[in-house]
């Protein structure tokens, strides 16, 4: 690019020390140094002045701050898989290409998933707070008895890569696979997991031991487990959410937990992010629930590897081609 004055590439908060050298060598790029989240005049000011976005799951892109966009604009190159965050329709009106960086975070979210499958019913995080208070007084036969998830069903909530790559783990745990999908997945992936369609949501829910939440959050799905669903659910069933808050209807799960009509959930995410439910804080030290703060996909290597897909879509664009990871209205 010698000669030519650089694209600017306004990121909106701090991204891994590689992706950032990387980009400053290829582009002009105005990083988020300081890593507070850009305020709405801020995000404003950067659809009018890049070339190139590239903004985080933690920003609000909407038809307003894209209503400010001048043509200068071309490319909205998203750190994130999930573009729920992003109206993408309204950028592509407006010729903005928008990408996102699928398939990096799906191990990793799969892991986080696993671990607090096994994290309630196990209750490992009220076992290792009992150590460090200094409270045990040894081990007894009765003490800290759980459940074994072995034999146990699991119903899945979308069953797309995240979904499967959590059937696979929990299979191999001894776990019943059930789940719910737009549609099934091919004969040859069911027989490997011994997984079981349903396309009744509803009839699921009221079957299961555990439920997962691992579909996407789009306006179809938004209170997918809703009030009515929720009611639905076991008494002595578990939720697992590692997708989005806004799946669940949050206020109706906490008073379900609370009058024991659902044994406990474990959350890695929250309706009103970073805002929770203030209830969740006081089930979570009565421990009915685990509460984690966004770290599903949370990995040096996931977040590098996000990091690459941005260049590489960054980089395909400028050179006048398809960036392979566009996200386009019609996929969501």
């Amino acid at each position: 690019m010698s000669g030519k004055k650089k694209p600017l590439i306004v990121v909106t908060r701090k991204l891994p020390d590689s992706t950032e050298t990387r980009m400053r060598e290829l582009f002009d790029t105005r990083l988020n140094i300081d890593d507070v989240p850009m305020t709405k005049a801020q995000l404003i000011d950067a659809v009018q002045n890049a070339d190139v976005l590239v903004p985080t799951v933690s920003d609000e892109i909407d038809a307003d701050i894209l209503s400010h966009a001048n043509g200068k604009l071309r490319l909205i190159a998203h750190f994130g898989n999930g573009v729920d965050n992003l109206d993408v329709a309204a950028a592509v009106a407006r010729g903005i290409t928008v990408t996102n960086t699928p398939k990096v975070l799906t191990e990793d979210t799969a892991d986080m998933t696993m671990a607090l499958i096994l994290a309630v019913p196990r209750r490992l995080i009220e076992g290792a707070a009992i150590l460090t208070s200094g409270d045990w007084a040894g081990w007894s036969p009765t003490w800290m008895l759980g459940h074994r998830i072995g034999g146990k069903r699991l119903g899945i909530i979308g069953m797309g890569r995240i979904g499967q790559a959590l059937a696979r783990r929990a299979h191999a745990f001894g776990m019943q696979i059930h789940y719910h999908n737009r549609r099934p997945v091919s004969p040859a992936i069911e027989e490997e997991l011994g997984a079981t369609y349903w396309e009744s949501l509803d009839q699921m829910l009221a079957r299961m031991d555990f439920i997962s939440v691992n579909c996407p959050h789009t306006p179809a799905t938004y209170h997918l487990l809703s009030a009515r669903r929720l009611k639905l659910i076991r008494k002595d069933a578990y939720i697992i959410n590692t997708a989005r808050g806004e799946i669940i209807d949050e206020a109706t799960l906490v008073k379900l937990i609370e009058d024991g009509e659902i044994a406990g959930a474990a959350l890695d995410v929250f309706e009103h992010e970073p805002a929770v439910h203030p209830k969740l804080a006081r089930l979570a030290k009565a421990n009915k629930v685990v509460l984690l703060p966004h770290m599903g996909s949370a990995t040096i290597e996931g977040r590098v590897d996000m990091g690459e897909k941005v260049i590489i879509n960054i980089r395909t664009f400028l050179d006048g081609h398809k960036p392979p990871d566009r996200v386009l209205p019609n996929m969501l």
